[in-house]
């Protein structure tokens, strides 16, 4: 292949994952979502929570996230994606739209997250694999509440 097809296959590989981050949060599929991922990550999540910049094994991150699925539905979308890609490593810079919808106490409530997600991978055996990610909030619109209430009916 010529470095220029070579540059194209890197960039979708490297979106397919990045893509697949939102998907395995929206669908609740785990396994998805590990597969991504090398075997320890970097979190920032700072924007959202001032105490969520961490280093974990991916195992341990996966089963955090698993507090999303004490909301009703979530939709994370992912545009925009801008590639740099140095050999075995790469960053890319994607756009989010966040949404997270819970009924409580029988009314309907929402909230969105504005923002961008820069994440930093590396190619192994397996492919292209997110080893560290940041979260950076933009905007946030709604009640900021659902994120408690659906983080408290996760044991």
């Amino acid at each position: 292949m010529s470095a220029t097809s070579d540059l194209i296959a890197d960039r979708l590989a490297i979106s397919d994952v990045i893509i697949s981050y939102a998907t395995a949060l929206d669908t609740r599929d785990w396994k998805l979502l590990r597969s991504i991922l090398t075997e320890r990550v970097g979190i920032d999540y700072t924007s959202f929570d001032p105490e969520l910049e961490l280093e974990m094994g991916a195992d341990e991150w996966v089963h955090r996230v698993r507090g999303l699925a004490g909301f009703d539905a979530t939709q994370h979308l992912s545009t925009n994606h801008r590639h740099r890609i140095d050999g075995d490593t790469a960053t890319c810079i994607s756009y989010m739209h966040a949404g997270h919808f819970l009924k409580h106490e029988g009314q309907d409530h929402a909230c969105f997250l504005y923002g961008y997600y820069t994440s930093q991978l590396v190619r192994g055996a397996a492919g292209w694999k997110v080893c560290k990610v940041k979260l950076t909030i933009t905007a946030r619109h709604g009640d900021e509440r659902v994120f408690a209430w659906a983080f408290s009916k996760i044991p």
